[in-house]
């Protein structure tokens, strides 16, 4: 294989493919010191960094072109340039990954010819690197016999360096090492793959600049599942402010962000969005697939306390009026109030059905059986005429949310203790009770919400005690039409109290 760069006209040598060694070191390259006792001055290999060789939080800045030019210019010549190079750099495959992999069949897929190579290069130009400053100092080539040529008396010097036993790995290598030549890290380093092929080489061999080019690069551009996977990888072996922006768009410090974000799309839905509709739908696809059932309780209870509160509040306003202006501006605060009531009851409609399918309507059970002064308003308001041309589907709405709740309750879906069971029913009977009588014409939609809560308020009833169902069912007889057949619920509810009540003490 020939590797051209600068003015470099020598090719990269291919060997032979060397036995892989149980070598597993991690981010410490192997490396080679000077073996005087070796024929050919070459340097061996030790599985130990020259002491001082590690990363700080300094980081050099990336010279540009005419660095790397005026390197050449100066005496230094291009990649692998055999006429003017002072170190012969022999990379082979000898080292387990760096970094972990899922590739079980990352040894067998490095390609022979590329197994072992040789390159030439420049010490002036290799001390970018951390790894190749160190072991190229003073105090390292002290330690070990210099290679001289003769011809020129210049030093040479033989580095042998292992690199994991990866697919491409060597490449990669020889890329990392063209960068220090080129300084091309913008045109190089144009995918996420060859930001993560290359980082692991850079990281290894301390070339800040590199890693620098790569992080930014990473920094800047979307990443699929698995490539996140492979940076969280590498995030131990960066700076902290390298990795900062890393890591704050894959993890937060704060433990509630989920359930924040959840609110917060929960109120788009209900509030913002121009689509509610199709919003409301995705919101609720979310609710079913979020991974904690507890967190999407909390969200919930907090936006139902949050529309039932503007409700009552609402009807609150417009049951017991206190203005003082004229009769035009009494008139638009009382619609302001009604409108507003009904737009958050189909809010609270809307969130008690996903509760009551997370089977997380508990809390939303007991608070809504505890609204005496809610339904007090509400019967207020809806003796007045005046809702009836400004929102007449608001009795529907507030209904359905209590037929929501009561068929949970009867049905077992939640387990309501006897006192919530019996407030639900004595608080919102009357209402259901008004809304029948008085609303005229009755709308067909709503005829059936009134009959579906009927029958399941004289369900729960069937399980409260004799003497609170007495109380209850005698309240009930307004359900009660002029044929009897047409009404079997009640017929059967007063049938069980009497056979009950008759019954011999047990």
């Amino acid at each position: 294989m020939t590797v051209g760069g600068g003015g470099g006209t020598a090719g990269v040598t291919s060997g032979k493919k060397r036995q892989r060694v149980g070598s597993n070191s991690r981010l410490s390259s192997t490396i080679g010191i000077i073996d005087s006792s070796r024929p050919d001055n070459t340097l061996t290999e030790r599985s130990q960094k020259p002491s001082g060789i590690r990363r700080t939080s300094s980081h050099t800045v990336i010279p540009s072109s005419s660095t790397a030019a005026g390197a050449a210019a100066a005496g230094c010549g291009g990649f692998n340039d055999s006429s003017t190079a002072d170190v012969v750099l022999r990379l082979f495959v000898d080292q387990l990954p760096l970094f972990d992999t899922d590739d079980s069949e990352s040894i067998s897929a490095v390609d022979s010819d590329q197994s072992d190579v040789q390159i030439y290069l420049h010490s002036d130009i290799l001390r970018r690197c951390k790894y190749f400053a160190a072991l190229l100092s003073d105090r390292w080539q002290k330690e070990s016999n210099d290679v001289v040529d003769s011809r020129n008396s210049s030093r040479t010097f033989r580095l042998n360096l292992g690199v994991p036993s990866t697919p491409g790995s060597i490449d990669h290598h020889l890329t990392v090492l063209q960068l220090l030549y080129t300084n091309d890290f913008s045109t190089t380093i144009n995918t996420v793959s060859i930001a993560l092929c290359l980082l692991p080489v850079a990281l290894e061999l301390i070339f800040e600049d590199c890693i620098k080019a790569c992080v930014r690069f990473l920094e800047a551009v979307p990443w699929t599942e698995d490539e996140e996977r492979k940076i969280l990888n590498f995030a131990p072996f960066l700076g902290k402010e390298e990795s900062q922006e890393l890591l704050a768009r894959v993890s937060t410090d704060e433990n509630n962000s989920s359930e924040e974000m959840l609110h917060g799309l929960i109120l788009s839905a209900l509030h913002n969005h121009p689509n509610m509709a199709f919003a409301k739908a995705f919101v609720a696809k979310l609710l079913r697939d979020f991974s904690s059932k507890e967190a999407a309780k909390r969200v919930l209870d907090r936006a139902f306390m949050s529309s039932l509160k503007i409700v009552k509040e609402s009807l609150e306003d417009y049951s017991s009026p206190d203005f003082r202006g004229d009769h035009n501006e009494t008139e638009a605060i009382q619609r302001l109030n009604l409108h507003t009531a009904m737009t958050n009851g189909r809010h609270l409609l809307w969130l008690l059905e996903r509760m009551i399918e997370l089977r997380v309507a508990d809390a939303a059970v007991q608070e809504w059986s505890n609204q005496a002064s809610f339904t007090a308003d509400l019967l207020r308001a809806l003796r007045d005429d005046a809702w009836r041309n400004i929102v007449p589907g608001l009795p529907a709405v507030v209904l359905r949310c209590t037929c929501k709740l009561a068929n949970a309750v009867a049905a077992g879906t939640i387990l309501a203790t006897r006192q919530v069971r019996m407030k639900l029913v004595k608080d919102w009977l009357p209402v259901l009770i008004l809304c029948k009588d008085n609303v005229t014409p009755m709308m067909p939609s709503h005829k059936t919400v009134y009959v579906e809560l009927e029958d399941t308020f004289l369900r729960i009833i069937s399980t409260l005690t004799l003497p609170d169902a007495q109380e209850l069912l005698q309240q009930c007889l307004s359900f009660s039409t002029r044929n009897v057949d047409d009404c079997p619920h009640l017929v059967g509810a007063f049938t069980t109290w009497f056979r009950r009540a008759n019954r011999s003490p047990m």
